[in-house]
């Protein structure tokens, strides 16, 4: 077996996952690839740069928009924002029997505004763990309190 053509090239950028498009953004149907979670404003940014800090700089993917609300999507796993109470702020999009969410994701380069990668995507199933993303909120709610 050649041992070199299982190398990392460091030299190449890292593939995108198949839900991110090429050019452009698109719309994604919540529980499908993923969920999310929309934090708005700057407390979606401080809350982005907070869970980044305890995860060593890979949070997961965070798209941010540039435009009305400012919102901040957290992608997590489908299904696993369902059972658990979020915070007064906090937009669960999600998908159900009764209700469908998308959630707009960005391309990796080019012409993609309003939307941006605060965090970009590193794997198909590397996403926002719900659990670190739930204890940066309490954090941030602390924060806020005093």
């Amino acid at each position: 077996m050649d041992t070199e053509s299982h190398e990392l090239n460091l030299d190449e950028p890292p593939l995108a996952p198949d839900w991110v498009p090429l050019t452009g953004l698109q719309l994604r149907r919540a529980g499908v690839q993923f969920d999310a979670v929309r934090v708005d404003g700057i407390r979606g940014r401080h809350l982005a740069d907070a869970l980044a800090r305890m995860t060593g700089g890979s949070p997961g993917p965070v798209v941010e928009e540039a435009n009305a609300r400012r919102a901040v999507y957290f992608l997590v796993p489908a299904g696993s924002t369902a059972h658990r109470v979020w915070p007064d702020g906090v937009t669960r999009l999600t998908a159900g029997p009764d209700h469908v969410s998308y959630i707009p994701v960005p391309a990796l380069d080019g012409r993609t505004w309003p939307l941006s990668w605060r965090y970009r995507p590193v794997a198909p199933e590397h996403l926002v763990h719900p659990v670190l993303l739930r204890a940066a909120l309490k954090e941030q709610e602390w924060a806020y309190l005093t």
